[in-house]
């Protein structure tokens, strides 16, 4: 019996609970970063949401959930929440048909130029996200050269639905292409040659194999652009126009238009609503349903799911595709070298000059806020990763989820936030360059997370063990042997935290100051000021910066972590 209740005593939550913990306090080092990384969670990612939801219930004149009253009896706000989602619902859609059959031109057929294909579905990745809207503007405005120049169509109304969505598929379809991309080529095409020979047809292979494999990662590509979608800022700005309102900029215009904050909390709160819960939907149940064809035997096939008509369907598709991306950037190129779009469009570099005068601090300003938010953003990314995937203790699923919740905030709701929680003492950040700072290593983090995650869970757990029993300790150990192993995925971080430093404006647009500016709120006020070779030219020149970053971080990793390649790890020693 006494045996008995102690085995139970020490089976309870309570007793695994203490003895994590006693585990953790022979690890100061560990403790202490585990304790400072909830902190700074805490105060980053939580504490700017609170605030919000607090905000939106105190206001003086409509205290309580009269403030959501108010703003949900206007026809105008329900018609924003409408748009919003149904415009999410739209991309998405038509993001994901875009990018699956692009991935599965690219990972099923012999289709020629596979590499330029992939270039080009990457493209977009990489550049402004609002960068859609002017060249939508550039192409298909009142002095468009599609509508005006070639069809002779003026006052176009391509403000709304048609021409926000078209901005939006070319910018988020990359997005769908990547990650079905890595479903596709996990899934054996063994499986369809076995299918084939059995007697099915190539459609029935499709609809029957194909599909349902990758069914969890069109789910998951889904969700995750509805989510880019309903943060979107950029675009709807731009686009959207005072007949199709959409929440995000709603709440933007709610507070610097109508100086309304609680407002403008409020509708944050409706559009995170839906975030949350395309999030949440994303990471607990489509990430639970995924199928495992990659057996590790090795295998051939030849390429025979597709006929050979279909092949060129799908060389067609791809080749349209990526002539609208040439198209989409090439105007933006010659708008910035033109006198002035549309009527004279004579070469020029007084566009680049204005850029100069007008932006020079704005660049040197973005350069110094990406170049410091960058590394950390990163090194914060693959610490956590380390953390979750190859510890255990006390709060590890709590951890993961909030590192991993600001994925999900739109960049509006992320913006109201660090107003209202650094605004005051002991927090006074407001207009300083550290809040522009934390606001991107927090906002972006999350994507060093997940590769490191995916490359760590690739990674034999006995190599750092044996790094251990060197006498290595937990933080030498992430250092001199983890870190150099997922020194891949630190590049993915190390790119995209500079990549959208460098493009974000969402949340950047709210903590901007007279002291520091960005480039891509400069490209807005442009565009807003009706100057469109100058937004273009602005344009030009940080997707240059951005090309020739990248290539310097690429070198810098290599020469600091040794990317190529671990070779002094694969005899299992330690140095």
């Amino acid at each position: 019996m006494e045996s008995t209740g102690t085995m139970t005593f020490e089976s309870t939550p309570l007793r695994r609970f203490v003895r994590r913990l006693s585990r953790l306090a022979k690890e100061p080092v560990l403790l202490a970063s585990i304790l400072v990384i909830f902190a700074l969670l805490a105060l980053f990612i939580i504490y700017p949401i609170v605030m919000v939801l607090i905000k939106s219930f105190t206001s003086v004149d409509h205290p309580g959930l009269q403030v959501y009253r108010t703003l949900l009896s206007s026809s105008y706000v329900r018609s924003s929440l409408y748009n919003s989602l149904s415009m999410g619902a739209a991309a998405a859609l038509l993001s994901c048909a875009v990018g699956f059959l692009f991935a599965y031109a690219v990972t099923r057929t012999d289709i020629p130029f596979k590499g330029f294909f992939n270039f080009m579905a990457i493209v977009p990745i990489v550049s402004p996200p609002f960068l859609g809207a002017v060249s939508v503007l550039l192409l298909f405005g009142s002095n468009g050269l599609i509508t005006s120049k070639l069809l002779g169509i003026y006052n176009y109304p391509i403000y709304g639905f048609k021409g926000l969505l078209f901005a939006q598929v070319v910018t988020f379809f990359p997005v769908a292409y990547l990650t079905l991309k890595g479903v596709l080529e996990s899934i054996s095409p063994t499986l369809e040659d076995a299918a084939l020979d059995l007697g099915s047809s190539r459609l029935q292979v499709f609809g029957k194999v194909t599909l349902p494999l990758a069914l969890p990662g069109i789910a998951s590509a889904l969700l995750v652009i509805f989510i880019e979608s309903l943060a979107d800022f950029g675009n709807p700005l731009v686009l959207a126009g005072s007949n199709y309102p959409t929440l995000s900029v709603q709440a933007y215009l709610q507070i610097t238009g109508m100086y309304d904050l609680p407002g403008g909390a409020a509708l944050s709160v409706v559009l995170l609503i839906p975030s949350i819960t395309a999030f949440l939907l994303q990471k607990y149940w489509v990430e639970k349903r995924k199928y495992v064809t990659v057996t590790g035997k090795p295998t051939s096939t030849s390429i025979k799911s597709v006929s050979r008509g279909m092949k060129w369907v799908l060389f067609g598709l791809c080749v349209f595709v990526a002539g609208v991306v040439i198209l989409f950037y090439g105007v933006i190129v010659a708008g910035a070298f033109a006198k002035l779009w549309g009527i004279d469009p004579s070469f020029t570099l007084r566009n680049f000059e204005y850029v100069w005068g007008v932006g020079k601090e704005a660049i040197l300003d973005t350069l110094l806020i990406a170049g410091i938010s960058t590394p950390i953003s990163g090194l914060l990314g693959m610490a956590i990763a380390f953390l979750v995937v190859r510890k255990s203790f006390p709060g590890k699923k709590a951890m993961d989820f909030v590192s991993m919740l600001s994925f999900a905030l739109p960049g509006t709701v992320v913006g109201i936030g660090y107003i209202l929680a650094f605004n005051r003492k002991p927090f006074l950040l407001t207009g300083t360059l550290a809040i522009l700072v934390l606001n991107f290593v927090f906002r972006y983090f999350p994507v060093g997370i997940q590769a490191g995650v995916a490359t760590l869970r690739q990674v034999d757990s006995s190599i750092e063990e044996a790094a251990a029993n060197l006498g290595a300790g937990t933080e030498r150990t992430f250092a001199k042997v983890t870190l150099p192993l997922i020194a891949p995925a630190f590049f993915s971080a190390l790119v995209f935290a500079f990549v959208r430093a460098m493009t974000a404006i969402s949340a950047a647009v709210f903590l901007v100051s007279a002291d520091w500016n960005l480039m891509t709120v400069q490209i807005l006020n442009q565009v807003n000021s009706g100057r469109l070779g100058a937004a273009a030219a602005f344009s030009v020149v940080l997707i240059g910066i951005i090309v020739v970053a990248m290539a310097v971080i690429r070198v810098i990793v290599d020469k600091l972590l040794g990317i190529r390649y671990q070779a002094r790890f694969q005899g299992g020693g330690f140095r």
